[in-house]
């Protein structure tokens, strides 16, 4: 069974974050095993090398998972990529050393908190600051 590394994106504003809850499926976590166990035919279960909040975004999240399957890294990103929404992206899947996993080995991450003060709102960046006007 090989073990994965996949590095993810995503925009958060709809979903009620990144762990999987018994309650709904609309997580980052729940989709992207959703889209990956139809593409590899078997149940897969992502670890995330941390949790985000509901509406919270991430640009280079770290997830591991094993799988059996023929197909290459490359098949596996290229399909993954077509199954996921428009707001989650796979950037890169690599094959991880056998002992690896995202959460256990995470060595750092990083917050960035963006603050617009300012009385004229930016349209283009709402989703991704916090506004304070005076």
């Amino acid at each position: 069974m090989n073990n994965y590394k996949l590095t993810l994106s995503y925009d958060g504003t709809r979903y009620r974050g990144w762990q999987r809850q018994g309650n709904t499926e609309n997580t980052i976590q729940a989709k992207v095993e959703c889209a990956l166990s139809r593409i590899l035919g078997q149940s897969v279960e992502v670890s995330g090398s941390g949790r985000t909040d509901a509406g919270a975004h991430a640009r280079m999240q770290v997830v591991s998972f094993r799988a059996r399957t023929e197909l290459t890294e490359r098949e596996i990103l290229s399909r993954l990529r077509s199954a996921l929404p428009e707001d989650i992206a796979a950037n890169d899947l690599t094959l991880a050393a056998p002992r690896f996993h995202a959460r256990l080995n995470c060595v750092g991450k990083t917050y960035i908190y963006r603050v617009q003060n300012s009385e004229v709102q930016n349209v283009f960046e709402r989703r991704y600051m916090h506004r304070v006007s005076e």
